[in-house]
């Protein structure tokens, strides 16, 4: 369990971790273990207890509802991805750099997202299982993405449209076939693939290659 241990590290601070108890730490190292694996609705409270080795009446002294438990482990998560460092480190290492084209854009963003989703894959894993069940999680993703992403997005594609290299579509539709063929790309290689031999930079080319020919401006001779 020692992964999913590192994982609390991932969505607490650590004055927050030292504030939970040896026994809570048990607890939400088997949740994401078993929500991982199995999903929230298969898993029972009881089979998070033996996992973490403690009574379930101790689950729910911490915790009033498994929905509860879920939201604690889910709920952290969420704010630091919306924290200020994480989003500022997020839009230096992608958006405040110069492209010589929407491939080399396309390539970074895929890389950068890529290589979060497999550090956090248990916690992916568990988000992505639970946005079409619970929509708080999938508001929250959206307001993510609309107030701190989609502006600098849009720039991007304007950008490219300009020079000529992207058709005359609307940002949005440009931002949805994108942001779409990415997301299925990560859940993809993290949930399905998952650790078989995969070849990476290939994977990310085809990808960015698919992307580009629904996108790319057809120039007249």
């Amino acid at each position: 369990m020692s992964n999913h241990s590192s994982m609390l590290s991932e969505i607490f601070p650590e004055e927050e971790q030292s504030n939970l108890t040896d026994k809570q730490k048990k607890i939400l190292e088997s949740a994401i273990e078993a929500f991982s694996k199995k999903g929230y609705a298969a898993t029972s409270t009881n089979e998070i207890a033996k996992m973490a080795g403690v009574a379930e009446g101790t689950i729910f002294r911490h915790y009033k509802t498994k929905k509860e438990l879920l939201s604690a482990i889910v709920s952290p998560l969420l704010t630091k991805m919306v924290a200020p460092f994480i989003l500022k480190e997020f839009k230096k290492d992608v958006f405040d750099k110069e492209y010589n084209s929407y491939s080399d854009f396309l390539r970074k963003l895929i890389e950068n997202r890529l290589t979060f989703a497999k550090r956090n894959s248990p916690l992916l894993k568990i988000l992505i299982q639970e946005m079409a069940f619970q929509p708080e999680f999938k508001k929250t993703f959206q307001t993510i993405f609309m107030e701190h992403i989609y502006p600098l997005f849009k720039n991007v594609i304007k950008h490219f449209k300009e020079k000529g290299e992207l058709k005359d579509l609307p940002e949005d539709t440009i931002i949805r076939l994108t942001i779409s063929t990415i997301v299925s790309t990560i859940i993809t290689r993290i949930i399905i693939l998952n650790d078989s031999q995969v070849d990476e930079e290939q994977y990310v080319s085809d990808t960015i290659q698919f992307i580009m020919s629904g996108v790319r401006s057809v120039k007249k001779e």
